[in-house]
């Protein structure tokens, strides 16, 4: 058998396969609100195949956003509109749904990607992030807010009410981003955390913050919901975070909880230089997966059936994520089953759309198994 195409769980949560559908930020949604876009995109990469299929990146609160056309999960309205499109999901595949709770912080307020990305001033409708320390991402950007204790706890209380939705929503799965230079990566990141309190200072003091969120969100998760975490291994910046601080950190995410480990890498720094290349993030995964043993995830790069295939029978990761690959072929997890002799799940609908040397490549479809 494929190891590709051989089932496992996240927490108590059955997969079909090791094939993730990693969160992609879209910048679609209107006031944090879930529009016919994300009806359109989630609902073709559900009919994919693969067993994991994760939202993008949605805001814990509107200061939150990385973009004002972020998603959002922070009210009755945004909690309406992604219920719409997870019940259409539900209602023609069997896929699993994950959902990344995320806050930007001083990366917010940031203009669509196809517009330059630029930070959008208050003059022209943004606002000013919060971070641990008052150092922007980029020196000609303004400062961001320092978090007060208050202001930790708003944050925190935040993140927990958006877990509540996601539940309440019949997610399978909550990824908690604390990576890509996003709220809880500063934290963690001594390049962005220049604190004087308990929350700065040493590793231990710049865990304590995204721990205590983790912690905040393993009070409130069923055990029938999977519960993990993303991370950057490196900043790829000279005594920024690393691995050696990551795999601390991973051991503590473990030992309150965490039922999976999703790994990637960089954005919290402009002076990042990285070996962009196939696998270039797989070695971290790999670390992580021998030293710590949690469930891992690895994603970067990831383009092809036999190299992610490899990638599991060296034992490099327990589950391959693909984001852009998947956007180019949605239909990435077929052709793959179709190289490595595994199965996929397929609508009725398109069962004669099979090659005619591909008999056994669609199993029966298996609504109501979650």
């Amino acid at each position: 058998m494929s190891h590709l195409f051989s089932p496992t769980t996240v927490g108590n949560v059955p997969l079909a396969n090791r094939i993730i559908i990693a969160p992609m930020c879209e910048y679609s949604a209107e006031a944090g609100c879930a529009t016919d876009w994300h009806m359109i995109h989630l609902g073709h990469l559900a009919l994919s195949g693969a067993a994991l299929l994760f939202v993008e990146a949605t805001a814990v609160e509107p200061d939150g956003r990385i973009t004002p056309g972020d998603l959002g999960l922070w009210s009755d309205d945004t909690e309406a509109a992604l219920g719409r499109v997870v019940a259409a999901v539900r209602r023609y595949s069997p896929i699993k749904l994950g959902i990344q709770l995320g806050h930007a912080g001083r990366k917010a307020s940031s203009d669509a990607p196809w517009n330059g990305g630029q930070l959008v001033p208050e003059s022209a409708g943004g606002w000013q992030g919060w971070a641990p320390s008052a150092i922007a991402h980029n020196a000609v950007e303004p400062p961001p807010h320092a978090l007060d204790e208050a202001g930790l706890a708003r944050v925190r209380d935040a993140f927990v009410a958006s877990a509540r939705r996601a539940i309440r929503l019949g997610f399978d799965a909550i990824e908690l981003h604390a990576a890509h230079g996003y709220l809880l990566h500063q934290f963690l990141s001594p390049l962005s955390n220049q604190r004087q309190d308990a929350y700065g200072g040493s590793l231990e003091n710049r865990m304590r913050f995204p721990l205590e969120v983790f912690q905040a969100l393993r009070e409130v998760t069923p055990s029938n919901v999977a519960l993990g975490v993303r991370v950057s291994a490196t900043d790829w910046v000279e005594g920024g975070w690393d691995l050696e601080q990551t795999l601390v950190f991973a051991q503590q995410l473990k030992e309150r909880g965490c039922e999976f480990i999703d790994v990637s890498s960089g954005g919290v720094s402009s002076q990042q230089k990285i070996p962009v290349g196939p696998n270039y993030q797989v070695p971290f995964a790999q670390e992580i997966k021998r030293r710590v043993g949690m469930p891992t995830i690895t994603v970067g790069l990831i383009t092809e059936a036999q190299q992610a295939e490899d990638i599991l029978a060296q034992g490099q990761a327990d589950m391959v994520a693909l984001a852009r690959g998947m956007l180019y072929d949605p239909r990435w997890p077929w052709h793959a089953a179709a190289q490595l002799g595994g199965q996929v799940v397929a609508p009725h609908q398109y069962w004669r759309s099979q090659p005619r040397e591909q008999k056994n490549l669609f199993g029966e479809t298996r609504f109501g198994q979650r």
